[in-house]
């Protein structure tokens, strides 16, 4: 078993792991075993979504793990067809039922949906009831850029815990890291080693694999490491959360392994080097109500 990773702050206080499993694309039928056997290697964050259809087996894999609730870290998500403050209490009730839970950990907001920003502000302002409740121990967005950010801000009180991006070495978002920075927000990563490359590939301006980039593949070379450990300690070294996805149990072993080494600033330098300013996912200025339907 691996060591577990180390604790980053949020600006509320509470404690949050800087790595852990995400679990998009999981099927249900993958993701219990999935779950568990993260746990059984020393991961303490779950990454879910309502939009992802796996809350129930979450659920039950953190339930089979035998670990004590106040040691996992559990995050789940809002989905746009539940937004507006009404509706967002009901989808958190029904989040809170699959996830067979009490409290909850971290509650976001999946996307920004600036055409109808209003109900972006309503749904955060739920989660600001939840979290005055004691539902849940922190609250956050999700693909907010600084702007999104500023407006939500301007019209709600509690500032965002975290705020989760695509985020890998091809699409390191400077900017948004350093605009949660100054408002005391941690940024997690989401496709932190370049998946959203690979399972959307067939977009025109489709970024080459960062995980067969020969800076990447050196200092795996250097380090006895794999291309993917690479790239999470990258994430580590700038204080960033990443949550990588895996249901294969030796990747998520691997996953986890990057808690025996360090880069130096050249080579953490040199991963930067690599961004290319071309997100994998969609632009979250464009998203709105059908852009997943």
């Amino acid at each position: 078993m691996n060591g577990p990773a180390p604790l980053l702050t949020l600006n509320n206080g509470v404690r949050m792991p800087a790595l852990g499993l995400g679990v998009y694309q999981s099927a249900p039928d993958e993701t219990v075993t999935a779950v568990t056997t993260a746990i059984e290697n020393g991961y303490r964050l779950i990454d879910t979504a309502a939009a992802y259809g796996n809350e129930k087996e979450v659920g039950e894999g953190i339930a089979r793990s035998g670990i004590a609730r106040q040691d996992i870290f559990v995050i789940t998500k809002l989905w746009l067809t539940d937004y507006g403050y009404d509706s967002a209490l009901r989808a958190f009730d029904t989040s809170m039922t699959k996830l067979g839970l009490d409290q909850l950990d971290l509650y976001l907001l999946h996307w920004p949906v600036p055409s109808a920003f209003d109900t972006t502000v309503a749904s955060y302002k739920a989660a600001e009831k939840l979290l005055a409740d004691g539902r849940v121990r922190a609250i956050g967005v999700c693909n907010h850029s600084p702007e999104h950010l500023t407006d939500l801000m301007a019209r709600t009180d509690v500032v965002p815990a975290v705020n989760q991006v695509e985020l890998h070495p091809h699409f390191s978002q400077p900017r948004v890291r350093a605009s949660d920075a100054r408002h005391r927000i941690v940024t997690q990563s989401w496709s932190p080693i370049g998946g959203v490359t690979r399972y959307w590939d067939d977009r025109p301006d489709q970024v080459r694999d960062p995980l067969q980039n020969p800076v990447i593949t050196g200092l795996a070379d250097t380090y006895g490491k794999t291309p993917a450990q690479i790239v999470l300690r990258w994430h580590v070294e700038h204080g960033l959360c990443a949550i990588p996805k895996s249901v294969t149990p030796h990747r998520i072993a691997e996953n986890i392994g990057v808690f025996d080494f360090s880069l130096t600033p050249h080579e953490v330098a040199a991963i930067d080097a690599l961004d290319t300013g071309v997100r994998g996912g969609p632009d979250p200025d464009r998203v709105g109500p059908d852009t997943f339907s």
